[in-house]
């Protein structure tokens, strides 16, 4: 039963003024719950909770450099290329593409794991060096540089990698499907003729990492809109699509798309879609007090619950206004950065990646847990503004998340300075996973490139994540386990 927002703003009052409303939704198991007031104050940090030593303590223990200057990862860990830009080959003999990004693994046959990559690469094929290859029959836009590469990698190590979907631009996280596809989002607005494109973008397409003869003759999902797209999950009890937006000036929007009555989810289905198919709507939040919340950047404080409303998109294909700008103020909750997504625990984990003056308040990284049921979001982890990315220690700009197997979220960051991967426990409490440690730039002003498309393996002992610049993914194997901490009284059992 979904909560109205008088009947929210009832229950509101009676948990009392100024409490949060951490009671409204239930607890979480895999889910980090707040970050500690002086973890939030302070950027976010680890500080004394990430070295993992002592007992009860979240983490694997100090990142450990990389002598060959790739990834700083905890004593006992190790990591193994499985493509690299420019370096690695297709089956067809053409070499990786690069920009890696959102990324999904899949179990295959006989210990066979499959995952399908994003490539982000803009505009047109002639500006970058290594595009994603045009693939006959699984070509969208002749002239567009993204898509997605499908990697397979065998217990035996060996590795192989083709093309998924080609002439597609700027495929950034995405999303799987309960059914086991691929959703590549395309995170632009360009239309035919602008940027040097011949057809409009902005849309989400499926593919499918079992069977390539069902990625033939590429079809833009356009029932779910076209806009800067970022990420989507399915709600496999209701079949509805969320998706995020990344966009400013104004801020982007967390979209529902609700299927047509009668309609049935699977394997091929969302190509058959007409492009008016469902009801796509943008979010309308309300605070304990029913009063509209034009911002999610409002949220200063772990636990608090806005109610959502859902308000219809006027025209989801944009032909003439960007869909966030076809609501004036007070008719839409916005929020900057929407970024990676994450279905699980019965609804979905999103991320608002910082505020800075586009927004009411400023942050350096948001999660959210969005209940479909209750009809709620919670904010789950707030990262307080960084005052010095350049120092390793506190983290900033997550993106790409990830539910772990071994409890609480795996985060991508996408920062200024130095980038990690940490995890966040069930109580909030951040730890670093892994160190960038390829220079991009120089030793006086040294550039690391974001981590993307982190997931884990389907039987949970390898992480993959990229580094989307120059491109390069990477599997991480080590002694994985359960994460607690102090402050749930829990402990460290070795999985």
């Amino acid at each position: 039963m979904t909560v109205t927002r008088r009947e929210f703003s009832k229950r509101s009052a009676l948990a009392g003024a100024g409490i949060a409303l951490t009671g409204a939704v239930g607890t979480l198991a895999t889910a980090p719950g707040a970050l500690a007031a002086e973890d939030a104050k302070h950027g976010g940090g680890h500080g004394g909770h990430g070295g993992g030593h002592g007992h009860g303590e979240p983490g694997y223990g100090p990142l450990i450099s990389d002598p060959k200057g790739i990834l700083a990862l905890p004593a006992g860990f190790s990591y193994r290329i499985l493509t690299h830009s420019g370096v690695t080959t297709l089956e067809s003999g053409e070499t990786t593409p690069s920009n890696h990004d959102g990324t999904a693994a899949f179990e295959g046959p006989r210990g066979v794991t499959l995952l399908v990559n994003n490539h982000e690469l803009s505009g047109v094929r002639t500006s970058w060096a290594h595009p994603v290859p045009l693939a006959e029959g699984l070509v969208y836009d002749a002239v567009a540089a993204g898509g997605c590469t499908v990697v397979e990698t065998r217990r035996d190590g060996s590795t192989a990698e083709w093309v998924g979907i080609a002439g597609t631009s700027t495929n950034c996280t995405g999303g799987s499907t309960p059914w086991g596809t691929w959703l590549t989002c395309e995170e632009t607005e360009d239309k035919a003729g602008k940027n040097g494109l011949l057809k409009d973008h902005g849309y989400v397409f499926e593919v499918d990492p079992y069977d390539r003869r069902a990625n033939r003759d590429p079809r833009p999902v356009k029932a779910f809109g076209r806009y800067a797209h970022e990420a989507v999950v399915i709600d496999p009890q209701r079949g509805h699509a969320y998706l995020t937006e990344d966009a400013s000036t104004p801020n982007g929007l967390l979209y529902r798309w609700v299927p047509p009555k009668g309609f049935t989810h699977g394997r091929g289905k969302l190509r058959t879609l007409a492009d008016d198919a469902g009801v796509l709507q943008a979010t309308k939040c309300f605070d304990k007090n029913g009063a509209f919340v034009d911002d999610l950047s409002r949220a200063t404080k772990i636990g608090t619950v806005y109610g959502v409303d859902w308000v219809d998109v006027p025209d989801r294909d944009a032909k003439t206004v960007s869909v966030r700008k076809q609501f004036a103020d007070g008719q839409v909750t916005r929020a900057r950065k929407l970024e990676g997504m994450w279905w699980g625990d019965g609804g979905a984990y999103l991320v608002s990646s910082f505020a800075r003056s586009e927004s009411p308040v400023q942050h350096d990284g948001q999660v959210w847990f969005y209940d479909p049921k209750r009809r709620t979001l919670t904010l789950k982890v707030l990262l307080g503004v960084n005052a010095d990315p350049s120092v390793d220690g506190a983290f900033d700009g997550p993106d790409n998340i990830t539910v772990s197997p071994y409890g609480g979220l795996v985060i991508a960051e996408d920062g200024d300075g130095i980038q990690h991967l940490f995890g966040a426990t069930d109580s909030g409490v951040t730890y670093p996973i892994a160190r960038n440690e390829l220079n991009g730039g120089t030793a006086q002003e040294p550039e690391y490139s974001e981590f993307t498309g982190v997931t884990f393996s389907p039987d949970g002992k390898t992480l993959f994540a990229n580094i989307q610049t120059p491109g390069i993914m990477l599997a991480i194997t080590g002694p994985w386990k359960r994460q607690s901490d102090k402050r749930t009284g829990g402990r460290d059992d070795q999985d």
